[in-house]
């Protein structure tokens, strides 16, 4: 399937749309820039023009699709609710954006497990840091977790989350409202400060 250009879609973003989707089904090694220059139909001078390099389309890539996550982890939220309503807030719009959003999904994964985390450490959402990984920072320093390793906390929950999502998408078990809602709950029993 190809991504139509219209006015409201530029060739940035099919060009970018077109990474994703492509990443997902082969890899960043099986997508070349030829590949999502015909996906995303623009001629392949065009990926270069916004581009300087396969790198850097990846690399911004992982920098839109981790704001977008953010915003989506954000829809709703409301700071003067307790933190734990605001915990399982930020968890069921994690696992909700994961089930919408295939593609992102695998593609952070493949991210995160890549050289291109390793190598590029500062390049990531500012969004996310301040907002998300924020409210965790706050959680810890207001003892509503145990006393653990903020580097700890992370993939404890995202490889959670994660699990739960493949398991939906691949229809393997498909889960109620009711079932994320105790999966969350079972996480965030796991971590509370007792």
């Amino acid at each position: 399937m190809n991504v139509q250009l219209n006015n409201s879609n530029s060739k940035r973003d099919a060009i970018l749309n077109s990474t994703l989707i492509l990443i997902k089904e082969y890899g960043f090694h099986g997508t070349p820039m030829s590949q999502i220059a015909k996906h995303a139909n623009v001629a392949a001078g065009t990926i270069y023009h916004y581009f300087d390099s396969k790198e850097t389309l990846i690399v911004e890539l992982y920098i839109r699709t981790k704001d977008q996550f953010a915003e989506a982890i954000l829809q709703g939220y409301d700071e003067s609710k307790p933190y734990k309503d605001r915990f399982f807030k930020f968890m069921i719009n994690q696992y909700n954006f994961y089930i919408q959003n295939e593609p992102a999904m695998v593609f952070l994964e493949q991210y995160i497990n890549s050289p291109f985390a390793k190598n590029f450490p500062e390049k990531d959402s500012i969004l996310f840091k301040e907002k998300v990984i924020g409210f965790f920072e706050d959680g810890i320093a207001q003892g509503y977790f145990k006393n653990v390793d903020p580097r700890l906390l992370g993939p404890t929950i995202r490889g959670t989350l994660v699990a739960a999502a493949n398991f939906r998408l691949s229809e393997h078990m498909i889960y109620s409202d009711e079932d994320i809602t105790e999966v969350v709950q079972i996480v965030w029993d796991g971590i509370k400060r007792q």
